[in-house]
């Protein structure tokens, strides 16, 4: 088993050869719009699991990215396994990254959020106490 922060920084080299190989040996303008955002290898450095995200916004092309990374696994591979100083080349697995659609849904839930906290304010601009005691404390 390997040390984690050598499989720590194995992933960070990795998620760049992967990303400077995706730019320059895949002939396939798709590649363009695919963008490496993570990567993370096991402790014993055989299975490398590399995230990405599609830039589009229909599932067409998103299916189409998949299917172009899986298409060229194999030379990404090799290309890593030619920069890499290691004894065995990890397999890949590529995962698409959710973090980008679940932001969008966090960043649409605070807009709302304010939203409603500016409602309440203006609601709440030229509101009275009920009476005078409202504030006061049981025990006086």
């Amino acid at each position: 088993m390997a040390d984690p922060a050598r499989a720590s920084r194995l992933a960070a080299r990795i998620k760049v050869i992967v990303a400077e190989a995706l730019r320059t040996r895949v002939k396939d303008d798709r590649a363009e719009r695919i963008t490496i955002t993570d990567a993370r290898v096991t402790n014993d450095l055989q299975h490398a699991t590399v995230y990405y995200t599609v830039l589009a916004d229909d599932e067409e092309a998103k299916a189409e990215g998949a299917e172009l990374l899986e298409t060229n696994r194999g030379a990404l591979r090799h290309e890593m396994g030619r920069q890499l100083s290691i004894r065995l080349t990890p397999t890949l697995e590529f995962v698409a990254d959710e973090i980008p659609e679940s932001a969008a849904h966090l960043e649409d839930l605070l807009r709302k959020a304010r939203e409603q906290d500016e409602r309440v304010k203006n609601l709440r601009g030229n509101a009275e106490p009920v009476n005078d005691d409202a504030y006061r404390s049981q025990g006086e």
